[in-house]
């Protein structure tokens, strides 16, 4: 049955628990993956830096093929992408129980079980913009807390299976674990939107399809497989209408962002307790710090998903989401002078509080930006743009802190950088409004209104230069004045 609008409800609530799942089963164990360093240390005899890659790997690797996992999504189904991610997933942690040497752990641990994780992680997030719109923020920091949840919960359980079963059997047990990704992809029950079904153009209509099939093209949306058996054309213009989103305007600023964004955040995951280490902090404290970010990262899921979707902040979503990067940042830049576990202990909250809640955003913002029948391609997109920044800034902070011989530089660096991500998504919104100002201006002239909306092919060009939400507003301006 094709549904109006998004549900907002019902079986949207399974699909938020299946991304719940999916985010404990991809993002919590790759964080738990670090617990397992000390143990391939002393099983190959290698030093952290050589160790650290594995991490590394399965971290860009569920970036970088997320496209994939869009792709597949879209082409296939949603359910048999997620169900194929946690056939791989586990596969690759069960190869990795018999490795025999760190570059085997590189393909198996790193490359095919990042490669599984890419294929669940987008597609299940992007179902769960399909199913809500009111409540959005809300469903959306529901299903992300399974991260922080997960390693609160996992973190303890994968030590004591260490010590219980070795590295080797922890790894076996986490195999079957991760395989629960396949009943999340049972749960991902496909929905048909209005807006989803878009007709083919009539050039296509009238030179590539048969006579006898032009009456029942039109119940055919242009990404079916039918016409892909049709003309390489319809493919061609089918892989285009998927990802037109990438010449977008604001999609464009919204990737450059999250390249800086990406590259702030991940450093300080990895050298937080190294850096409580060398302020004099014990090793049980810095620990702590650990547990308490993770706790706090579950709160700033909900809290803050829940308080944007509230009327009056529901607008300037937008703006929420660069505020909490924005105010990550400044964590970062005052971290080199909190010097005592005192002093650490209000950062980890502060950090831990809005990192959770940019996280909640980024599908949320993503959805603003291109709208819902692309979000899940997008998503992709903007996943795939986390993978160089994350397997290249733990690594020139390390020699950052070689050469210095101190930490400062590369957290100013990280702070910098996430500040300087916020302040373009804020130029960029407020050069949005500047021309939404302008274009009001425009229309409240009968003249030039007239002009504009009798002649096609200036309101094409018009149309041309705005994106999803302009377009919505020129459109709902219009009408307006058609009835006056």
């Amino acid at each position: 049955a094709q549904h109006p609008g998004p549900p907002d409800g019902g079986w949207g609530w399974m699909i938020v628990a299946g991304c719940f799942l999916v985010t404990i089963c991809t993002r919590a164990v790759t964080r738990c993956i670090s617990i397992f360093f000390v143990e391939f240390q002393a099983y190959f005899g290698q030093d952290y830096a050589r160790t650290a890659w594995i991490h590394s790997i399965v971290d860009c690797a569920t970036m970088l093929c997320a496209p994939l996992g869009s792709l597949i999504s879209n082409h296939v189904s949603c359910q048999v992408g997620i169900m194929l991610g946690g056939l791989l997933a586990s596969a690759g942690l069960i190869l990795g129980s018999f490795a025999t040497s760190l570059e085997h752990l590189y393909l198996s641990l790193g490359v095919l079980t990042g490669l599984g994780f890419a294929l669940c992680y987008s597609p299940a997030i992007a179902m769960v913009g399909k199913y809500f719109n009111k409540r959005k923020a809300l469903a959306y920091g529901i299903a992300m807390s399974g991260s922080g949840i997960g390693t609160f919960i996992l973190a303890p359980v994968v030590q004591l299976l260490i010590e219980q079963f070795s590295w080797r059997g922890a790894l076996l047990i986490l195999g079957g674990f991760v395989l629960n990704l396949c009943v999340c992809g049972a749960l991902m029950r496909p929905i048909a939107l209005k807006e989803d079904c878009k007709t083919a153009p009539e050039f296509l209509e009238q030179d590539y399809v048969p006579k006898a099939q032009k009456r029942d093209f039109k119940r055919i949306s242009v990404c079916s497989p039918l016409i892909k058996a049709w003309s390489h054309e319809c493919l061609c213009y089918c892989s285009w209408k998927e990802y037109d989103f990438l010449l977008m305007p604001g999609f464009m600023v919204l990737a450059v962002s999250v390249l800086f964004m990406a590259y702030g955040c991940s450093p300080l995951f990895v050298y937080l307790v190294p850096y409580a280490l060398s302020v004099g902090v014990s090793h049980h404290q810095a620990a702590f710090l650990m547990s308490i970010l993770g706790v706090i990262d579950i709160i700033g899921n909900i809290t803050f998903g829940w308080l944007t979707d509230r009327r009056c902040l529901k607008k300037h979503r937008h703006f929420c989401y660069l505020f909490a990067v924005g105010m990550d940042g400044l964590c970062c830049l005052f971290l080199p002078v909190l010097q005592n576990f005192p002093l650490l202990v209000p950062f980890s909250f502060t950090f831990g509080y809005f990192d959770g809640a940019y996280v909640t955003l980024i599908p949320v913002v993503t959805a603003d930006v291109v709208g819902t029948s692309s979000l899940s391609s997008a998503l992709g997109v903007v996943y795939f743009l986390h993978a160089i920044p994350y397997l290249v800034s733990p690594p020139v902070a390390g020699w950052l802190v070689d050469t210095t011989g101190s930490y400062t530089a590369s957290f100013l660096l990280c702070g910098f950088s996430m500040i300087f991500s916020s302040i373009l998504l804020c130029f960029a919104r407020l050069a949005k409004k500047i021309k939404r100002t302008h274009l009001r201006w425009l229309t409240n002239d009968t003249g030039t209104k007239q002009h504009i909306w009798t002649n096609g092919a200036i309101a094409y060009s018009v149309a041309a230069e705005l994106d999803q939400k302009d377009v919505e507003f020129l459109a709902a301006d219009t009408n307006s004045y058609s009835n006056r």
